[in-house]
């Protein structure tokens, strides 16, 4: 029986999780769960799966009956309750930069790490990446894209090309004179998948595939050129590797994240996830088309990043939470996301990243500098 922390366990992945592990009891013991401020849901997990540690970013209250568990408070929520339990896994899928020390202690005292948090690699990619290889920590991939390359790769063959698919998001179809004046909820009205806001406009921005790139780069090793992107609507076939002799591997399934979390938690094993088998004859036909950069930018604005080092990625990650936190709040123009990203990004000069403080500190000037520039969009 493994244990398991799960990081961000009210989220759409920790959920989804849960209802996996629910279905495997006899393979798993939940050790840890943690949420930043959904108190309640927490609350409710905490009595279903009886875990020895628990943590919230914001404190709340602990009912009587859950004063079973050794609770942890404040922004170090995660890092100390992963200490305290010490589990073999932890998946991690906090939000946003925030999960970036929770992957670097998940690394440091488990056996391994079930990433969903592309954030982390954006931000501090070569760090993580170093740690993991110094303590022999796997890092298990549960992004669907991620997860569809790495079951493709499972033969052992070197790969020439990855090609990520992108659902297009939301406004896809639209103009780019529309795309401009998308609402929140125009915006979050995903055509294939069920996400938290800040990932929803992400895919309509097309920055998550941007920030799916950079994941890519530091996961399987590949250079920026050899990862490309196709728009595929039907979110049916996942991501493909193209070898050598021209010969392309695809992994397809419908689109449930119960299917990528349950590969990573049951790997190298296959488990029953929960979710419906892909029936082909009544999928539809399946299309790609090349994404267009003119009309969603942050796509080519991810890649400058990646080419330019990892103080751009810091920088061109900081921006875009900041704008897109603004928008949600319906302070600023879906249009303004990606301008604000661009110009933080081109006024970004270069630094040396060597610690993850340097990346904290260069995420704040970049957020603090986009912030500035939001405020005058108000």
């Amino acid at each position: 029986m493994r244990e398991i922390a799960i990081l961000g366990a009210t989220g759409s992945i920790g959920t989804q999780a849960l209802d996996v592990i629910a279905r495997h009891a006899g393979d798993f013991r939940v050790t840890a769960l943690t949420a930043h401020s959904n108190a309640n849901e927490l609350f409710a997990f905490v009595r279903r799966f009886r875990p020895r540690f628990a943590g919230l970013v914001r404190e709340a209250p602990i009912p009587e009956d859950l004063r079973f568990c050794e609770w942890f408070f404040g922004e170090d929520a995660n890092e100390h309750v992963l200490r305290a339990a010490k589990p073999h896994d932890a998946l991690c899928a906090v939000v946003g930069i925030a999960g970036l020390p929770a992957v670097m202690a998940a690394l440091e005292v488990c056996g391994r790490v079930l990433l969903a948090n592309k954030e982390a690699l954006v931000t501090g990619g070569a760090l993580v990446m170093e740690e993991a290889a110094r303590r022999g920590v796997p890092i298990l991939p549960v992004d669907s894209e991620h997860s569809a390359i790495f079951q493709c790769l499972q033969g052992g063959q070197e790969p020439r090309r990855l090609i990520l698919t992108a659902s297009g998001g939301a406004l896809r179809t639209w103009s780019r004179e529309a795309i401009q004046r998308a609402t929140v909820q125009d915006v979050l009205r995903h055509p294939t998948w069920r996400m938290g806001g800040k990932i929803t406009v992400d895919c309509a921005t097309m920055m998550n595939k941007g920030l799916e790139v950079i994941e890519a780069h530091y996961l399987f090793g590949m250079p920026e050129e050899a990862i490309s992107v196709l728009v595929h609507p039907q979110s049916v076939v996942h991501s493909l590797v193209e070898f050598v002799d021209g010969s392309l591997l695809a992994q397809l399934g419908v689109a449930d994240m119960r299917v990528p979390i349950s590969y990573a938690l049951g790997y190298p094993r296959r488990m029953e996830s929960g979710a419906a088998p892909l029936d082909l004859l009544s999928c539809g036909p399946l299309t790609f088309e090349a994404p267009d950069e003119e009309r969603f930018p942050c796509l080519r604005l991810a890649r400058e990043a990646l080419r330019a080092g990892p103080y751009a990625m810091i920088a061109m990650n900081g921006a875009n939470e900041a704008a897109v936190a603004a928008f949600l709040e319906n302070r600023i123009s879906f249009g303004a996301i990606a301008n604000i990203v661009e110009q933080i990004l081109d006024s970004t000069p270069p630094e040396r990243i060597s610690c993850v403080e340097d990346v904290y500190r260069m995420d704040k000037g970049a957020r603090s500098r986009a912030n500035v520039k939001i405020g005058r969009m108000e």
